[in-house]
């Protein structure tokens, strides 16, 4: 690991004194060029600008004093956080109240009192990466189109920081620590956060709304406007809903998806309710949403399937996809054209099962999929794999970034939604294979835990326990905890494969000296150099006594144990060995090639901190102009480098010319 190297979920940050946006993977940075930086500060949103989902029935009713609440906590301090009501306690995490609604609604309802309304996914912090990224396409495609998915996301930050009045709806938080990056930096608009989280909120905004289910008479309000769209109800259907409305414990997303039932199929709302064979509970504290819309979809799936059987294939399939930005396109394979794709979708919005994000992409809510994967839909997991395994992107797609983006989320979710007991199939693990690939190339190893515990998983049934694949997967697994940061459970799985590897393959076998670098370099990221430097001396002189002093391996070795010297202080030893690896580098991979590079940066980095800037400077300077030459201007070590060189040209002595 180099001193540029960085890994974990991303959080976006911007230092505007020298136009420099900060990824916040530790070291990991994403500098704008000059261009990019004069668009953020003068590029202005046209009226009426933004990005909001598109609502699965159109209607809202109630919630007046709510909307109130919330307008007085964004104008009273610029943040709020929408959770579950806490005296709810059947509710327990699952969604369905009206959360995303309710601040969809409010940002409908504002809208022209901001600038800017920008709606983000933000399940992780790669999703709000992923929606910043749309922002900058929507802002300023002149220069957006060329970029990657990162450096988007950093303009829209800078962009943010630049002009005032903007709001951001992050919807369905399930870690409120992701957004305290955004909030700490972003102070001239609004953010607005919905999240089936109660607690956690301390860390970004002390103002948070509780939100329980709709009282009664706003319950049976909504289901009339929705089984009833064209009329009013007369008292006898009223007296039926209330009933009904009851029996569903006034929860939103049970009557949303009962009264457009109830208006596709023209059943009675009495005979519906005796359909669904609900035992009537007056205490709506005792709802179970899961249960409610587990009765509901038993009723609602024999209509959409005598309307289109398709639409049920579809379904089965999104249970198991990411509930948001689901594109068209990945469900293709599983129509006959796009006019049989389109009409089914059609029937599934129509029962409210499914909302249309946009033009392209589709949402499903995820108590939804949550009552259908809980069913055992085992050919709806087949139909999503193969929906996904045939979107992966090809190794000459011009697109590439761009469908990785898309696509990732969905292969995540099947790794995250996988039965314990169920061994992948070896089409999804190379699926899984190639994600994880992708995300180790884009720095992003954290992101690929769920899929290489797939892999781990599918080696271990196949391989067995000590098959050198196995080991390899399970040292793949400990490198991505590493990189998350959760060293409690990469440092015991590195060393139990250690003992794995030197038992099965032998003490000096190259995957051997591979996993037990990995253990070293663990323990210097947890500080215990104690441990880390003995190791990384015994792992540097057996890669020379098997391989010889010139192999890429020994070189690795070198350069970790030179950055482990450097850590514990003793700059001498580390220097020597940093030049000396430098040097072999040269020989052995060329000037301009990514170790090289690695290696001058790190040299130049002690350099630097041994106070020798007339070396270390330069030097930077070097491996900063061939970092863009071979591998461009936008990529994440270059972007790393170039941060690292301004830092160092504003510590250095005589306003950072190392020449004076």
């Amino acid at each position: 690991m180099s001193d540029v190297d960085a890994s974990g979920e991303r959080a976006i940050a911007a230092g505007e004194s020298i136009g420099v946006a900060v990824s916040g993977d530790n070291a990991r940075v994403v500098v704008l060029p000059a261009e990019a930086v004069h668009w953020a500060r003068t590029v202005v949103a046209p009226a009426g600008a933004g990005f909001l989902p598109g609502s699965a029935t159109e209607v809202f009713v109630g919630r007046g004093s709510e909307l109130d609440e919330l307008r007085a906590l964004l104008t009273g301090g610029g943040s709020a956080a929408v959770t579950q009501q806490v005296a709810v306690r059947a509710i327990h995490g699952l969604g369905g109240v009206g959360k995303s609604s309710l601040a969809l609604h409010y940002a409908h309802e504002y809208r022209e009192s901001y600038s800017l309304v920008w709606w983000i996914t933000a399940e992780s912090a790669e999703s709000i990466v992923s929606a910043l990224a749309g922002l900058a396409m929507a802002l300023c495609p002149q220069w957006a189109g060329a970029a990657g998915p990162d450096e988007r996301a950093a303009w829209a930050v800078l962009w943010l920081q630049e002009h005032e009045g903007w709001l951001l709806v992050f919807d369905n938080v399930e870690d409120p620590g992701v957004l305290k990056p955004y909030v700490g930096t972003l102070h001239r608009g609004h953010h607005l956060a919905t999240s089936r989280k109660a607690t956690g909120w301390h860390v970004v905004t002390t103002r948070t709304m509780a939100l329980g289910v709709l009282p009664l008479e706003d319950a049976v309000d909504l289901l009339t406007r929705l089984a009833f769209p064209d009329r009013a109800p007369t008292s006898e259907e009223w007296g039926a809903a209330t009933e009904l409305a009851r029996d569903l414990g006034c929860l939103p997303l049970a009557l949303e998806q009962a009264g457009a039932y109830v208006h596709q199929t023209g059943t009675g709302l009495e005979e519906y309710r005796r359909s669904l064979g609900l035992v009537l509970d007056e205490a709506s504290e005792g709802i179970d949403p899961e249960r409610t819309i587990a009765r509901i979809w038993d009723q609602t799936i024999v209509a959409v399937s005598g309307r289109d059987p398709l639409a049920v294939v579809l379904l089965g399939a999104m249970a198991w996809m990411a509930p948001d930005d689901i594109p068209r396109a990945i469900l293709a394979p599983l129509a006959s054209d796009a006019v049989a794709l389109n009409r089914a979708l059609g029937v599934l919005h129509a029962y409210n099962m499914v909302s249309f994000t946009d033009a392209r992409n589709i949402s499903v809510h995820r108590l939804v999929q949550t009552v259908l994967r809980d069913k055992g839909q085992a050919e709806g997991r087949e139909n999503a794999e193969q929906a996904v395994q045939q979107a992966m992107p090809s190794e000459d797609d011009d697109f590439g970034a761009d469908r990785w983006q898309q696509i990732l989320p969905h292969i995540t979710a099947l790794a995250e939604n996988a039965s314990a007991v169920r061994v992948p199939n070896i089409e999804m693990i190379f699926a899984y294979q190639a994600a994880s690939e992708y995300l180790l190339q884009q720095y992003r190893d954290a992101q690929s835990i769920s899929l290489r515990r797939q892999i781990l998983i599918q080696c271990e049934q196949v391989f067995g326990d000590t098959h050198p694949d196995t080991l390899g997967a399970r040292n793949n697994l400990a490198s991505a905890y590493a990189t998350a940061g959760d060293l409690e459970r990469a440092i015991p799985l590195l060393e139990s494969t250690v003992a794995q590897c030197e038992q099965i393959l032998g003490d000096t076998h190259l995957n051997t000296l591979t996993t037990r670098h990995n253990l070293a370099e663990t323990y210097a990221e947890a500080g215990d150099l104690e441990r880390a430097t003995p190791l990384l001396e015994v792992n540097l002189a057996q890669y020379e006594q098997v391989f010889g002093a010139t192999h890429p391996g020994t070189l690795g070795a070198r350069h970790s144990l030179a950055r482990a010297y450097h850590a514990e202080g003793d700059l001498e030893r580390a220097t020597l060995l940093l030049e000396n690896t430098l040097a072999q580098c040269e020989q052995v991979f060329g000037a301009t090639h990514p170790n090289t590079i690695t290696a001058r940066h790190n040299l130049a980095h002690a350099y630097n901190t041994a106070g020798d800037w007339r070396r270390g400077i330069p030097l930077m300077e070097t491996a900063l102009a061939q970092s863009e030459h071979s591998l461009g201007d936008t990529h994440p070590y270059t972007q790393s480098s170039r941060a690292a060189l301004e830092q160092a040209r504003k510590a250095a002595p005589a306003g950072g010319d190392p020449y004076k």
